[in-house]
Order: C-alpha cells, then sequence, then structure tokens
C-alpha cells in the first residue's frame, strides 16, 4: 500500500493512496437486477437532494424528513389483470418492489417511518426508462397500516428514481 503524507500547520497526515483516487465509472447494466440494485445504493441521495430542492424553491420546510436507506428489492411481478385501480402500465415493463426507512422530525421528536415502492421499469434500446412508480407510505406511529398505494411519478422518489436513471444513462454514475 502506498501512501500520501499531506501536511498541514506542520501536521503530517498519512492517507492510503488509494483513497485519492478518482472511482470508476459507473455503465448502466443491460440487465434490470444489477441496475436496481445500483439505483437503490444512491437513490437515499438523489431523494434527499430533491426533497432539499423542493423545500428551498417553495421557500419553506414542510415535512422534515429524509430518506435513510433504499432497498430489499423483489422482482416477482404481481398479475395486473386483478388490479382495478390502477392504469396498466406498457406490458413491456418490469416490475421492481423496493422499501425506504425514512427519518422524520415533528418538534423535538424523531419518527422513523418504511416505506413500500412499486416501481415499472422498460429498456428500450438499451435504455432504462420509468414508466410508473406507487408508493404506500408507513406510519410513524405504531399499529397503523401503510396509506393506500398511490402513483407517486412526479413525487419526490418518481423524481429521484428519474434523474438517477438520467445520470445512468449519461454515464456520469461512479461505483463507490
Amino acid at each position: 500500500m502506498m501512501v500520501f503524507s499531506l501536511g498541514i500547520l506542520g501536521i503530517s497526515w498519512f492517507l492510503p493512496i488509494n483513497h485519492l483516487l478518482v472511482s470508476q465509472p459507473f455503465a448502466c447494466p443491460y440487465e434490470l437486477q444489477p441496475l436496481v440494485d445500483k439505483m437503490l445504493q444512491d437513490l437515499p441521495s438523489y431523494a434527499n437532494r430533491v426533497i432539499q430542492r423542493n423545500n428551498n424553491s417553495s421557500g419553506k420546510i414542510s415535512d422534515k424528513f429524509y430518506i435513510l436507506v433504499a432497498g430489499k428489492p423483489d422482482y416477482n411481478p404481481l398479475p395486473l389483470s386483478m388490479q382495478q385501480y390502477f392504469t396498466k402500465p406498457d406490458e413491456q415493463a418490469r416490475q421492481v418492489f423496493f422499501t425506504t426507512i425514512e427519518r422524520h422530525y415533528d418538534k423535538n421528536v424523531v419518527k422513523i417511518s418504511q416505506s413500500y415502492y412499486w416501481l415499472f421499469l422498460a429498456n428500450s434500446e438499451d435504455q432504462w426508462a420509468m414508466v410508473q412508480i406507487y408508493s404506500q407510505l408507513g406510519s410513524t406511529l405504531p399499529n397503523l397500516s401503510p396509506t393506500p398505494p398511490q402513483e407517486i411519478s412526479n413525487g419526490i422518489m418518481g423524481q429521484a428514481v428519474s434523474l438517477w436513471l438520467r445520470d445512468c444513462r449519461a454515464g456520469s454514475l461512479k461505483i463507490h
């Protein structure tokens, strides 16, 4: 292991050289599972930037919350013929279910909740795009059920997924 010495104010710090190397670019995969695995790693930071941008543009901070983690992907599709309350997405769309853990700030109380997402992605010309996304928001109060599913393609998570896919297609993502 190579070491780089950095002297600041007469103090020497020794940093491993591999921490100074630039991250490798991430090529957007054609297969669904590697794409979603990488997206879920990055999605909390994308969603939190959307939240901050929305709060800054409105001039007020509404519900203070942050996405802590996204995970638990499930690739088993639900049969759509039984879903009378949803707009049926494109037949070529692939379904992915995932969850997030969120931290909410209510006055001096911090609450943790889990939310559930049903994402539809389509791949055309070797590029993935979001078709639709639905959510069921978890309650911050114990023993309460999640909300009914809502279409949120223009909401925070829908915007975060769209931005991440845009960056993936552009080749601007890095492997951490």
